[in-house]
């Protein structure tokens, strides 16, 4: 999927949203019928179980394709923040962040050890 400008995906947030209300209406709305005595009981569950069934089959479908844009655009968008951060950072970070990663791999090595 082509990246989403930011109105768009609140377009699509908030249409997602609505066909789930809209869902929400159908299955209240059987069980209003059902209450009062139009609709038999196993027919209210019917229908309340198709439009559920409906409802989780959209949902998973958009909710896939949903999922990768914005798995794209986190990639994207991290790549911004990460370039920030290396700007701000001073000479000697890069020295503390090595320090720090040889700290964890040298407990883990001790972890290790203790473990077997």
């Amino acid at each position: 999927m082509a990246a989403l400008d930011v109105t768009k995906k609140l377009h699509i947030y908030h249409t997602l949203y609505q066909l789930n209300l809209s869902f929400a209406s159908v299955v209240a709305h059987c069980r209003t019928l059902q209450e009062a005595g139009v609709f038999q009981s196993k027919f209210a569950r019917l229908y309340q179980g198709l439009a559920q069934e409906l409802q989780s089959e959209i949902n998973e479908d958009l909710l896939g394709t949903i999922h990768n844009a914005e798995l794209e655009d986190w990639n994207r968008f991290s790549k911004v923040r990460e370039a920030r951060e290396k700007e701000l950072s001073g000479p000697n970070d890069g020295l503390v962040h090595a320090q720090e990663r040889k700290g964890v791999a040298a407990k883990r090595g001790k972890k290790a050890v203790r473990q077997q």
